[in-house]
């Protein structure tokens, strides 16, 4: 992996910890319920980690191949001169998200109202697959799961299509996935405490400053120059005359 993209996948990670809080809200429940369809024998040991495990890779497998469709309309969007309004759009998106994670909004639901067409759609598919009694069939209803409508993961989905590469921004989503796994694979006393955790206001607050501020950033416009400017400024007075340029 080149340093340039080190962190975008460094960034799409902690989107998916960070929002851990908002995982638990919208998914933790389900994963309950699919955890008690599992029939009683099966509900313990290795065979009950390998159809969580099946749960969640075919969630994140869904993430990335969302990744790899969305992407590839970012880069027609990129092609036909749209990646200003794309990147406007997720900056925007990543802010509503921050304010979202806070409290302080909830705007972002409307988004997820919208997915729930798709959701009811796709439901019916998911009902056939319960109980879930191998692997596979966990495998295949997380496929499913991962189409549920949130607004965690739609507003990383165009965060990451916006870069106008469809295999990049499958990657990203397959990187944002692996940061939601914790806390969703997390089960019993541990994800009491992990909830503790992650709704202890400063948590939220924090994770929500950095996300709005990752939205920001994300924004084009002359804050970036003004900050890329003013770090080469920086850089430049921190330089001993040895080090800066001769001119003869």
């Amino acid at each position: 992996m080149s340093a340039e993209l080190l962190p975008l996948f460094l960034t799409a990670l902690a989107l998916g910890l960070l929002g851990g809080g908002h995982c638990i809200g919208m998914c933790g429940g389900l994963m309950g319920a699919l955890t008690m369809s599992i029939p009683t024998e099966q509900r313990k040991g290795w065979v009950l980690w390998r159809i969580l495990l099946g749960y969640n890779l075919g969630r994140i497998s869904s993430y990335a191949a969302a990744g790899a469709l969305i992407g590839s309309l970012g880069w027609l969007a990129q092609d036909l001169g749209l990646g200003v309004v794309l990147r406007i759009v997720a900056g925007l998106l990543m802010i509503a998200m921050g304010l979202y994670l806070a409290n302080w909004w909830s705007g972002l639901t409307r988004i997820e109202r919208a997915g729930r067409g798709l959701w009811r759609h796709l439901e019916p598919h998911a009902r056939k697959l319960l109980p879930v009694t191998s692997a596979p069939r966990a495998l295949a209803l997380g496929a499913l799961w991962g189409w549920l409508p949130c607004g965690l993961v739609y507003s990383t989905l165009i965060w990451a299509s916006s870069h106008g590469d469809g295999a990049l921004s499958a990657g990203l989503m397959l990187t944002f996935g692996l940061g939601t796994l914790p806390t969703l694979l997390a089960t019993g006393l541990f994800a009491e405490r992990m909830l503790v955790f992650l709704r202890n206001r400063r948590v939220r607050v924090t994770a929500a400053l950095l996300v709005i501020l990752f939205g920001i950033w994300t924004l084009p416009g002359p804050h970036k120059a003004w900050l890329m400017g003013h770090g080469s400024q920086g850089a430049a007075a921190m330089e001993t005359p040895e080090d800066q340029p001769h001119h003869h």
